[in-house]
């Protein structure tokens, strides 16, 4: 099962191509003398500016959470991190939280870019699926576990209890 933003990918696209559209548009209905004036440098710049706002639409927009039988895969950016079901303790995303938080079983926590607050119901939802795979999985592994406990509501959003 794969868990991806659907707004941010949104933005990113029509972002990129609404970019790509106007400054293409500007170059080509600049005078010829003032495209000619631009040095190599100058060119370069305005490339190299272009490479970096699409490397970070491109990372925000291929940000993902994949479930498979031995575990989760969670694609942050360029950042690809790999869970065994035994690592994952809880799946919280609390009102307000951009993304997403993986608890694991050593105490620490890892984002989950792939499931955004900014998707709403969007995102409860796929918190809510994730959250009963990882629950579905409890155990499964040996090692020690920490998961909610059954009377443990669980997130402070009543949406995710």
């Amino acid at each position: 099962m794969r868990f991806r933003p659907l707004g941010v990918r949104i933005v990113a696209t029509a972002l990129g191509l609404v970019l790509l559209l106007i400054s293409t548009v500007v170059w080509l209905t600049l005078p010829a003398e003032v495209r000619a004036s631009f040095t190599l440098l100058q060119r370069g710049t305005l490339l190299v500016i272009a490479g970096m706002a699409f490397a970070i639409g491109f990372a925000l927009a291929r940000s993902r959470v994949d479930a498979d039988e031995a575990g989760l895969t969670v694609v942050n950016g360029y950042r690809t991190h790999r869970y065994a079901w035994g690592q994952v303790v809880a799946v919280t995303m609390r009102s307000g939280n951009p993304w997403a938080v993986l608890d694991l079983s050593d105490g620490t926590s890892q984002a989950a870019m792939g499931i955004q607050g900014s998707d709403g119901a969007r995102a409860k939802a796929q918190v809510r699926r994730l959250r009963a795979l990882v629950d579905a999985r409890a155990g499964t592994e040996p090692g020690p576990r920490g998961g909610r406990a059954p009377d443990d509501p669980g997130p402070d959003d009543p949406d995710l209890r």
